[in-house]
């Protein structure tokens, strides 16, 4: 028996409801061992997180994905879990502690990470609350952090392998240095701003009474940044810049410091830009640090004039003047730093050249620095200017790692799809730098490395100034690392574990550990690393990790590798590209067959959405307005191939009225005693509405699978969307009235009772209606109700909750609709019967929009004339008459010439329709208003066309502007085309 569905739609009351009912009956992983797997994983969000409206994209478009396969038969397996966000979630914690007036450094690391985990158990669930709300059908009982003890075991493995074969090492170089938190940070943390600020010249004096071949004694270098030049190592000109040939390799003098330097020859200068000189900071600048190494400067060598709060500490050659030591490199809380200092003493030393502008009356005005607006990097948590960094972290050889990526996406052995992102894909990949794993903090997975005293002959000395010289132990676990220690000092030696490499230094010189040692009793010390790996490194390892691997697991050996990974393509190089690197590496194969690169989620206007704009979209919102089901649509329905999506409420809104069709067509039919169907190939069907139906469900059905196949979710939506509303809703329900009225009706097709039974058959009455008759209302109740099962289950990947919330209003079924079968008709059906039924829709259609562009009522009933009918017109019009006026308005329709005057002309396939209009409208007045109507559109798309062809508007103009003019031409040239094609018709 069907259940009575409510009057109105209200997608809040179902969506919870059906939500726990799949989680707690396991219904997101059936159980099919024998079934094809199909696996995907999500990209983790952060344990911190909430959903976002890119969430909300790519978690939907994931879902529609794996609760298609499932509805295919496969043993569908989407794999969730959080990851543990070592800089976002350190910082929430510290955040607390501070409100309490607390602080990190007040505990133990041990009892500090224990207050993070307390933090994740209590609010750390955020997001994946929310992923349910947008009906993720993930595999929750498997829910994954990779902070699990199992993850955990698998990172260390993979670092320590790495390790072993000599892909990951210690070395000197950059990094992305935030001061505020006190750590190396990734490239995707850093966000661009562009700020105000200056342009300083200086003179930097030529040593030993060199001249340029311009006789000066001097350079001029220029820089956004002067207070650097406390550890300047050299200024560059171009190779071919013969104002410099003569002072190349010659010395130069830092005035501030005294330090003398050489003047190099390099590339990146550039001759056209300035003086042509550059001033060379190896150690704070990331192309500065290129260019020292060009000349002969090793990382070891280059000087440090930042502490890691970015406060001025004295270079290795002590030449930093002390007043300096201790600053800020900026003005804060009111007081000048570093910067304002450089540039006070560059003056008073003659050495800072003015920039000079003119006021308003024309006289010479002197300023220390050119204004500039300039891009600037800030820490995307910290909040303040990341700095260039000189540091010893841990690196992973990418480019090793990236040449079997790389061959296989040249192979098509991964296919990337849009394709266009490939050529983005090589060019980082073949030009991928070493990859910084090390992060300063706490809270992550901490290297598996330990330093001890080098031995030297008899005795062990430890290396302070320079720590890539003391002895590196990289194990899996203690055992591990006892056997390795052991085995380089001896088996009878003993060590003592120090966390803390800084405090034996500060305790014992950092020269020597024989004092260290005597106070442990001859043990050797070993320091642990105190720091943990990259966010990154980790999720890396999830497409086997969160299988079981390092085990070998049955789940790793069936769901490995996985089928497809959807991903936003602004993290293809900072997790898709790695999780390439991790499968090769570890596995020996590639992570997924395919990768599937989304867009992001606009403003409405285009624009990239910020909090600082004030245009962000909180997706809950929408969901609480106007349902999950709605919001999903227009995600899919927006995503094309790859392209970013312009957020347009109003169309989720136009979703949210497309369920609430489908709600009302399901009503009809319980109405109509239309119900639950009980077969996947489609009923036996002698009415041509009926096959025209079952043809139409089974054309969709091929559509949708070939633009899934494709992955082309706008394909797929639109395909389900207007099949639902156009064929079925409008037309099919439309075409079906007549037959399940209980008048008797003309060709055959008679009336019976009106039931509410859940589709079963009724009994007969002799008295109303003639056998033939109560066959055809059987036939289309079961055929209307097949014809709805397949709605839903194509409709289910799309929008879960109404069509569970239908299938089950239905009638009884012997499964849930998230595991139905897809659709199968596996019928054939009569070619002449849907086009009938086909020519019956375009005759309506036209005739509908004919009366519309003149005016004319939609009620009112019009003659109609076919001079040369076809003979599927003879057929159709001999057959459904009734029909044709009750759908078209047209009556009578005479086949044969129409008398003469003022008429419009229809078309139904290569049928010509004359339909009288003398009496029906003003024809005069008529064309008065469609040539006024014509020749304003005429004028402003001529306007369009002439601004739209003008290069200075499509240069200067907003986007958003240039967007609504191409906009408002397509409008005005479809209106042309409409009220000419009217006029027209008017004869």
């Amino acid at each position: 028996m069907s259940t009575e569905l409510d009057k109105t739609f209200d997608p809040a009351a179902i969506e919870a409801k059906w939500y726990q009912h799949w989680e707690q009956n396991g219904l997101f992983r059936p159980a099919r061992p024998d079934a094809e797997p199909f696996t995907i994983v999500n990209p983790p969000p952060n344990v911190t997180g909430s959903l976002h409206i890119g969430h909300a994209l790519d978690n939907t478009l994931q879902d529609v994905v794996i609760r298609y396969e499932r509805l295919r038969g496969k043993d569908a397996l989407w794999v969730v879990g959080t990851d543990h966000a070592g800089i976002a979630t350190q910082m929430v914690v510290e955040r607390q502690l501070e409100q309490r007036q607390d602080k990190r450094t007040n505990y133990s690391r041990e009892d500090f990470i224990a207050k993070v985990r307390e933090w994740k158990e209590e609010s750390g669930g955020t997001i994946t609350r929310q992923l349910r709300r947008l009906g993720c059908s993930m595999d929750w009982s498997r829910e994954q952090f990779t902070m699990d003890e199992h993850f955990t075991k698998a990172v260390l493995k993979v670092f320590v392998d790495l390790y072993n074969k000599g892909l990951i090492y210690r070395d000197k170089r950059l990094v992305n240095w935030d001061p505020k938190l006190k750590t190396a940070i990734s490239d995707l943390e850093v966000e661009t701003q562009t700020i105000s600020g200056g342009f300083w010249h200086f003179k930097y004096p030529l040593a030993d009474g060199f001249t340029t071949a311009e006789g000066k004694d001097y350079l001029v270098v220029a820089t956004t940044r002067p207070e650097t030049m406390l550890a300047d190592m050299a200024v560059a000109v171009h190779p071919s810049d013969e104002r410099y040939a003569s002072v190349v390799g010659k010395e130069i003098i830092q005035p501030i410091t005294g330090r003398r330097f050489k003047v190099v020859a390099d590339e990146h200068a550039d001759p056209e830009l300035g003086s042509g000189c550059v001033k060379i900071t190896p150690g704070h600048d990331f192309n500065d640090f290129e260019v020292g190494k060009r000349a002969g400067i090793a990382p070891g060598e280059m000087l440090n004039m930042l502490d890691a709060e970015a406060n001025v500490c004295q270079t290795a050659d002590g030449l930093v003047p002390e007043e300096f030591l201790g600053l800020h490199r900026f003005r804060r809380d009111g007081v000048d730093g570093a910067r304002e200092l450089v540039v006070a003493r560059m003056k008073e030393l003659g050495f800072l050249i003015p920039h000079v502008t003119k006021d308003k009356e024309g006289n010479e005005v002197e300023h220390d620095a050119e204004p500039r607006q300039i891009a600037t990097p800030f820490g995307d948590r910290g909040g303040v200017v990341i700095e260039p960094w000189l540091t010893d972290q841990w690196y992973v050889n990418a480019a090793e790692l990236a040449k079997k990526p790389i061959e296989a996406v040249k192979s098509g052995e991964v296919e990337i799809v849009p394709k266009t992102w490939e050529k983005t894909f090589f060019n980082w990949m073949e030009n991928i730098q070493p990859w910084c794993v090390s992060r300063q903090l706490w809270w992550g997975h901490r290297i598996p490395a330990w330093f001890g005293p080098i031995k030297d002959g008899e005795t062990t000395r430890w290396h302070h100034e320079d720590t890539s010289k003391n002895k590196v132990f990289v194990a899996e676990n203690h055992d591990a690392l006892i056997a390795q220690v052991k085995g380089y000092y001896g088996a009878e030696r003993e060590f003592v574990e120090v966390d803390s490499l800084l405090d034996m230094f500060n305790a014992h010189s950092g020269v020597a550990s024989e004092d260290f040692m005597r106070e442990h009793g001859g043990k050797i010390p070993l320091v642990r690393d105190p720091d943990v790996l990259d966010t990154w490194f980790s999720s890396a390892l999830w497409p086997f990790a969160t299988l079981g691997w390092p085990e070998r697991t049955d789940l790793l050996e069936k769901h490995y590798p996985n089928d497809l990974l959807i991903s936003g393509f602004d993290i293809l190089f900072f997790w898709d590209a790695r999780m390439l690197m991790a499968g090769y590496f570890n596995m020996g194969q590639r992570p997924w067959n395919k990768l599937y690169l989304h867009g992001l989620v606009r403003a409405a206007d285009g624009q990239k959405m910020s909090k600082s704009k004030g245009n962000v979209v909180d997706p809950l919102g929408l969901i609480d307005q106007y349902g999950a089901d709605a919001l999903r649509f227009f995600m899919c329905a927006m995503e094309s191939q790859g392209r970013d999506i312009k957020m347009d409420e109003k169309r989720i809104e136009g979703y949210r009225n497309f369920a609430t069709k489908l709600w009302n067509a399901t009503r009809f039919c319980q109405s109509n005693g239309i119900g639950a169907s009980t077969t996947i190939a489609a009923p036996e069907a002698k009415l041509a509405v009926n096959q025209w139906i079952i043809g139409e469900v089974q054309q969709t059905f091929e559509a949708l699978d070939a633009a899934m196949a494709e992955l082309r979710f706008d394909a797929a939506a639109n395909t389900i969307y207007h099949f639902v509303w156009d064929r079925f809703c409008d037309w099919y329900l439309e075409l079906i009235k007549p037959v399940l009225s209980p008048l008797p009706l003309a060709g055959g097709a008679g009336g019976g009772p009106e039931t509410n039974d859940g589709g079963s058959a009724p009994t007969p009455n002799p008295s109303r209606e003639r056998e033939g008759e109560w066959s055809a209302q059987e036939e289309t109740r079961a055929v209307a109700g097949w014809a709805l099962d397949q709605i839903l289950v194509m409709l289910h990947p799309f929008m879960p909750f109404i069509t569970e919330e239908l299938w089950h209003a239905q009638g009884e079924r012997p499964y849930e609709l998230i595991l139905a079968k897809w659709p199968n008709p596996r019928a054939s059906v009569s070619k002449d019967a849907t086009d009938a039924i086909d020519w019956v829709i375009e005759l309506t259609t036209n005739v509908r929009s004919a009366r519309n562009e003149l005016g004319i009522a939609p009620g009112a009933k019009l003659a109609a004339f076919c001079p040369a009918p076809s003979g599927l017109a003879r057929s159709t019009i001999e057959r459904s008459a009734a029909a044709i006026e009750r759908l078209a308005r047209l009556t009578p329709v005479t086949m044969g010439e129409a008398p003469a005057g003022p008429a419009m002309q229809v078309t139904a396939g290569e049928d010509v329709f004359v339909i009288p209009l003398e009496g029906i409208i003003d024809i005069a007045a008529e064309k008065a208003r469609l040539e006024k109507a014509l020749a304003t559109s005429e004028k402003e798309a001529k306007s369009l066309e002439g601004r739209l062809s003008n290069p200075a508007f499509a240069e200067k103009a907003k986007p958003e502007a240039v967007e609504k003019a191409r906009t408002d031409l397509a409008y005005h040239q479809g209106e042309v085309e409409r009220l000419t094609a009217a006029l027209a018709r008017l004869g």
